[in-house]
């Protein structure tokens, strides 16, 4: 799947939104990717996580992932047919107190090796907090992975991170918006609170 394939199923859902949004980092952006819109649809999530995974195997080899770990809200349903496609279990961190933890019973086995995979990634921020606690349960991060790499490479998780695609985009802190963008009404239309 090329990159105009990629974008093509995010436009056809409607996750490819164009305006002036906050995103969970604080930064401001006149794209935003609503991966929930391209992952409700099974058929497309699993095209687009197969070929993510196919990307994965080329990269890390058969056998290098035991399991897939992601972080709530944003990758659960991404981590989910990761693990589906990669036919190995896939469970979840949650943030409890602000910290990425399991719950629900998750557990982590000392050594196992462990694919991050995240919707989006933009600053690294979740990223780099659910890998910690990865690493505090005792994984072995192999590689990060997600759909949509906004940084373009420049977010350092800490680990290798394989994208679908990489789009850049830019981001701005709010205190510098270019004026067409402090023209519009700016939306926060992500899943996580930001904090004051």
């Amino acid at each position: 799947m090329d990159r105009e394939e990629v974008l093509s199923e995010f436009r056809e859902a409607g996750a490819l939104l164009e305006g002036h949004f906050i995103l969970s980092s604080g930064l401001r952006s006149p794209y935003y990717f609503q991966c929930a819109r391209v992952l409700m649809d099974a058929r497309r999530a699993g095209r687009l996580c197969a070929a993510l995974a196919a990307k994965i195997a080329a990269a890390l080899g058969d056998g290098a992932i035991d399991l897939v770990v992601s972080p709530a809200m944003g990758g659960v349903v991404v981590g989910y047919e990761m693990g589906r496609q990669l036919g190995v279990p896939a469970i979840f961190t949650e943030r409890v107190d602000g910290r990425f933890t399991l719950r629900r019973g998750f557990a982590i086995e000392p050594g196992q090796k462990v694919l991050m995979a995240e919707d989006v990634v933009t600053t690294g921020k979740s990223s780099r907090e659910c890998i910690a606690c990865i690493e505090e349960h005792g994984g072995t991060v192999v590689a990060g992975s997600c759909l949509v790499d906004r940084s373009c490479g420049k977010a350092d998780i800490g680990v290798p991170l394989i994208s679908l695609i990489e789009f850049d985009v830019p981001a701005y802190d709010p205190a510098s918006l270019p004026p067409e963008l402090a023209a519009l009404p700016a939306i926060k239309p992500g899943s996580r609170d930001l904090k004051a």
